[in-house]
């Protein structure tokens, strides 16, 4: 793994900060869809999984990540600044008229493969992405990231049966799967699981992990570019929707919107006190 455990938690608390202070000052912002998919973009990031160089965004060598769940465009925005594709005050003007981004996700940011925010769109591109890169033998990875939500949408499940069609070995889907949606919590609404089965069904290798041990999903990426297997790889990562500040988990009211005033104080307090935990 690239850096040790305890600086790549560390740094999992300081993306978590920055969302916050990002959603809060634009009075806007998905923060509890970013906080859930933290540590997965950690790993993803700065923990030697993917290829990619600030200095040339559009390499051609480099792996392709798709952010389909495009809510949780803060997250993306705010590890791209932090790994140097474009400089960090930007992030002081997320959602801002006089800012380079809005609220959902778009393809003119340096570090970004794709316009993303209709859910359900981004996993077909990247199944598409990834059946040109095997035509044209190139030898990139491409890794999509899906909101358990998106995956009630039907344009997921023919992806997946396309990509497990074509053998696309080169794709990597994680989905987040932290059992909420817009109103209320995924089973309640219509029971997802038991996803490890409709994946397989589907033609996928599965692997299944707590989605916030930076250290599992690394580990379970850790070989993926030489798997003998012909099947796509799905990451089913277990999360907490809100992860890291205790004050807005696990409670759909919270999905969309930016905390303010008294609550946006105490969601600071949260983060500080469970990052001293750690």
């Amino acid at each position: 793994m690239s850096g040790s455990a305890v600086s790549l938690k560390n740094k999992s608390y300081e993306l978590r900060k920055r969302v916050l202070d990002m959603c809060v000052k634009a009075g806007t912002g998905h923060v509890t869809s970013s906080l859930s998919s933290v540590d997965i973009m950690v790993a993803l990031y700065y923990g030697g999984i993917l290829k990619y160089d600030p200095e040339n965004p559009q390499w051609s060598g480099r792996d392709r990540f798709i952010l389909s769940k495009g809510q949780a465009s803060p997250l993306l925005y705010a590890v791209l600044a932090d790994t140097g594709f474009f400089d960090l005050p930007e992030l002081d003007r997320f959602a801002q008229p006089d800012g380079m981004f809005g609220v959902h996700l778009q393809w003119d940011v340096p570090g970004v493969e794709l316009t993303s925010g209709s859910l359900g769109h981004g996993f077909g591109v990247a199944a598409g992405i990834a059946l040109g890169a095997l035509m044209d033998k190139d030898l990139f990875m491409v890794f999509t990231l899906l909101g358990d939500g998106e995956c009630y949408e039907g344009s997921i499940w023919e992806s997946a049966m396309f990509a497990a069609h074509n053998k696309l070995n080169n794709l990597v889907a994680i989905v987040d799967r932290n059992y909420l949606c817009v109103t209320d919590f995924t089973e309640n609404i219509i029971a997802l699981e038991p996803m490890e089965d409709k994946w397989r069904a589907c033609g996928w290798n599965v692997k299944r992990v707590n989605g916030h041990s930076i250290k599992d999903i690394v580990e379970a990426l850790a070989y993926v570019r030489c798997r003998r297997s012909h099947k796509p790889l799905v990451l089913i990562a277990d999360t907490v929707k809100g992860e890291g500040i205790e004050c807005l988990t696990n409670n759909p009211i919270w999905h969309g919107q930016a905390p303010k005033g008294k609550d946006a104080e105490m969601a600071r307090v949260c983060l500080l006190t469970r990052q001293g935990d750690e």
